[in-house]
């Protein structure tokens, strides 16, 4: 049997998901950090994407995280991030016109922090359309 890990990921609105974990995946600025029981102890931005875990049954669960951070110490790993969402949870068309209005201030001129938050607002739906277009192909 493998080792496992308590997993906790928390959302201001919810706790998202706490149990055991053989594996966790999810999305670190330089590109996709891997867990497993026994990691060394570490505390690392999360950036918005895909995260998934196997839970100690062997079941993998898929999610999408809007940034965050991660905090690995000795047998438990905390995800605390601004949001979690399981595919199902996740509305299509909702994001398509979030890309769509996203992508039409971008073009406008603009300061630069409200360019950057447009671009991180089209960053986050097009995380989410990603999960969740994924999820309905495997169905």
């Amino acid at each position: 049997m493998a080792k496992t890990f308590k997993l906790n990921i928390l959302s201001p609105e919810r706790e998202f998901f706490s149990g055991n974990a053989v594996s966790l995946v999810l999305p670190v600025s330089d590109g996709m950090l891997g867990i497993m029981a026994g990691h060394s102890p570490l505390t690392a931005a999360i950036d918005d994407g895909e995260v998934i875990f196997t839970a100690e049954n062997g079941e993998k669960t898929v999610c999408v995280v809007t940034r965050g951070i991660i905090d690995v110490a000795s047998e438990q790993v905390t995800l605390l991030c601004e949001a979690a969402l399981y595919p199902d949870e996740i509305d299509a068309e909702l994001e398509r016109r979030r890309i769509e209005e996203a992508k039409n201030e971008l073009k406008k001129k603009q300061s630069k922090r409200n360019f950057e938050i447009w671009q991180l607002s089209l960053n986050k739906a097009m995380n989410r359309l990603k999960v969740k277009s994924k999820k309905d192909r495997q169905h």
